[in-house]
């Protein structure tokens, strides 16, 4: 049974045809799409980035940072702030907040307040996706539940493929301040979507904001959270310098960057994509699968660097396991949550820009104690994702000691 030929189904009380839910996951993916450009766009355009404001590669790697900060304060904080709104109306003000950003980076004139704006930016980050999975989730029966919210996490994936080297063309040819103005424009088109196909659900006026916080106090919560901060981050330690990495040790043509970087997005949407089907499958295998494939995937990349092909096939490869992971502990959060649902999706895209935060500044303070970029895949390989695959093992050993044969039903 397809999207497409499913029978309605309401969302928070709304009734949406077929047709509605197919444009609805549109706009949601675009949104994803969107966000998630803006996110990474910095991460290729990080020379010109620098070069511009007269910063080294390793000091502009704090701009990453400061928009990954912005999401972990944000997540959490905006949730609770907007408990009282319907997911609808949220969404509406993050994407709001999120084109305000990009139009302040643009204005500011120095780095500390481009990292100002940055971090304003990443406020609404991780609500925004985490409200977007619940909304597409809610659309479709429990047993699909991994192939929506994989529908709608691989626009982050589509940013890398498409958005990520767009934006790197744009700022060499432009400058970062004209791509940053797209991004913006596309963040208020998304807004339009928004408006026009998600349909208007009922607030819930009475309930508390602190509500979901204290429905959280659940150990495979927590400890799903807790994998998501530390396994993403060896990705962040890579690909932060992978353009840096190209260029001065690989030593590859310009226009090949571009094909790296086209290649590690087509790894990200593989990842979501079979990441999601295996979900839908065996929701542990898929996470546990995610995390070990990667820690292998990232601890050749020192072995590969002066290997064009090899390098290319490792960097398909680290992204893909990496994605994979982001559905698996997603409709994991959604198994047992309960009343922290909202709460609890964000918070995993704030636990994912912590691992942004960490890796950057791991990756940043390699460099600056001349370990060279080999480093990169070693650090990030054995103390990042060896690490979220040891928390996670520990979440399934707890779980079944505790004799639970079933989860929650999630309340989307």
């Amino acid at each position: 049974m397809t999207i497409e030929t499913a029978p309605p189904k309401p969302i928070n009380g709304i009734v949406v045809p077929p047709r509605g839910r197919t444009a609805a996951l549109l706009t949601l993916t675009f949104g994803t799409f969107v966000v998630g450009t803006g996110e990474f766009s910095i991460m290729g355009m990080l020379p010109e980035f620098a070069s511009s404001l007269g910063l080294s590669p390793a000091d502009a790697g704090y701009a990453i940072t400061a928009y990954a900060l912005g999401v972990v304060i944000g997540a959490p904080l905006i949730t609770v702030l907007g408990a009282r709104l319907s997911r609808r109306e949220l969404l509406l003000l993050l994407l709001l907040l999120f084109c305000a950003g990009n139009v302040l980076s643009i204005l500011m004139p120095t780095p500390g307040l481009v990292e100002v704006a940055r971090f304003i930016t990443g406020l609404p980050h991780g609500a925004l996706f985490g409200i977007s999975a619940l909304v597409a989730a809610s659309m479709v029966e429990r047993s699909r539940r991994g192939w929506a919210v994989g529908r709608i996490l691989s626009g982050i994936a589509i940013a890398t493929l498409l958005g990520a080297p767009f934006s790197t063309f744009a700022a060499d040819h432009m400058g970062w301040r004209v791509a940053y103005l797209i991004i913006a424009v596309l963040g208020f088109v998304v807004f339009l979507g928004v408006l026009r196909y998600i349909p208007a659900d009922t607030p819930n006026r009475a309930n508390s904001p602190l509500r979901e916080v204290t429905a959280l106090g659940n150990t495979q919560v927590l400890l799903t959270l807790l994998t998501a901060a530390i396994g993403f981050g060896g990705m962040f330690a890579i690909y932060t310098y992978l353009t840096s990495v190209l260029q001065d040790v690989t030593h590859v043509p310009e226009w090949l960057i571009m094909v790296f970087m086209v290649v590690w997005g087509l790894g990200m949407l593989a990842g979501a994509n079979i990441g999601a089907w295996i979900v839908d499958r065996n929701l542990d295998l898929a996470a546990i699968l995610a995390l070990a494939g990667s820690v292998l995937a990232m601890v050749v990349f020192p072995v590969l660097l002066h290997n064009i092909y090899g390098l290319m096939l490792d960097v398909f490869l680290i992204p893909a396991f990496v994605n994979a992971l982001g559905p698996a502990l997603q409709t994991r959060l959604m198994d047992f949550a309960g009343d922290a649902q909202t709460l609890a999706a964000s918070l995993n895209h704030s636990a994912f820009n912590i691992a942004n935060a960490l890796g950057a500044s791991l990756g940043s303070q390699l460099l600056a104690w001349h370990y060279g970029y080999g480093a990169l895949g070693m650090g990030g390989g054995q103390s990042f994702r060896l690490g979220g695959l040891l928390v996670y093992l520990l979440a399934v050993a707890i779980l079944k000691k505790s004799g639970i044969a079933e989860v929650r039903e999630p309340i989307l």
